[in-house]
């Protein structure tokens, strides 16, 4: 009997596997799980709002902070299914929850719009801060190497759809092509052209060499607007840092 417990113990341990791999396979278990963590608390720190209107060029978001839209002419990402659209912003602003309802003075005797609102907290329940993107492409869709599609895509991203920050990173792969500029020199907005320069200074700022990547924006506004000059003068001096 001690014999067969003896083999059997022993035939155990030869199966079991060491002790070294087992710990290994935990702890890669552990950083992998970690790093998802970590990207899905960096992801809504990232959030900046969500779409309440879109269609085929644009999208409408709502911040979930009031004031805090994101800069003119930076890149934000809508996910949506096998989609993550890619926009600019375009116009911001801080209106009335109210349609067609303005928001009343109330500062008279008060010495600073910090004091104003801690002493009027209704205040911030009864405003919304908004902003609109236009669309300039989108990865997803057949495109599973990330590569970015600088055109519309086929659809709009979904109405609550959440908004993020584009990261520096992607923003800086973004810039690789200009073929966007077509579309946003085309869209014409409130800001007019001033949006083309705030988005390529931005771009800028995320690329390695920020005149490099100016040159080669000045180039493709040159070849885009050749019959524009008056416009494409106005466009290389809002480029300029």
């Amino acid at each position: 009997m001690l014999h067969r417990r003896t083999c059997s113990a022993a035939q155990g341990e030869r199966n079991a596997p060491p002790v070294g791999v087992g710990m290994g396979v935990v702890r890669a278990t552990i950083r992998r799980m970690n790093s998802i963590l970590e990207s899905r608390e960096r992801r809504l720190a990232d959030r900046v709002g969500e779409v309440i209107e879109s269609d085929s060029t644009a999208f409408l978001a709502q911040c979930y902070r009031l004031h805090e839209p994101p800069a003119l002419g930076s890149l934000v990402l809508a996910p949506d299914g096998d989609l993550e659209i890619v926009g600019v912003v375009s116009e911001a602003g801080t209106s009335s929850i109210q349609p067609g309802r303005r928001p009343l003075a109330r500062g008279e005797d008060e010495t600073s719009v910090e004091g104003l609102y801690a002493n009027n907290p209704q205040i911030e329940k009864l405003l919304m801060t908004q902003f609109r993107a236009q669309i300039v492409g989108y990865m997803g869709g057949g495109t599973a190497d990330g590569t970015v599609i600088q055109r519309l895509p086929d659809r709009p991203p979904r109405v609550h759809t959440f908004v993020y920050d584009c990261p520096s990173e992607d923003a800086a792969a973004f810039g690789q092509s200009m073929e966007f500029l077509s579309i946003l020199a085309g869209a014409r907005g409130p800001a007019g052209d001033q949006l083309v320069g705030a988005c390529l200074r931005r771009l800028s700022g995320a690329s390695g060499d920020r005149r490099e990547f100016l040159v080669r924006a000045g180039k493709a506004l040159t070849v885009l607007l050749a019959s524009e000059p008056q416009r494409l003068y106005t466009l290389l001096a809002g480029i300029r840092p």
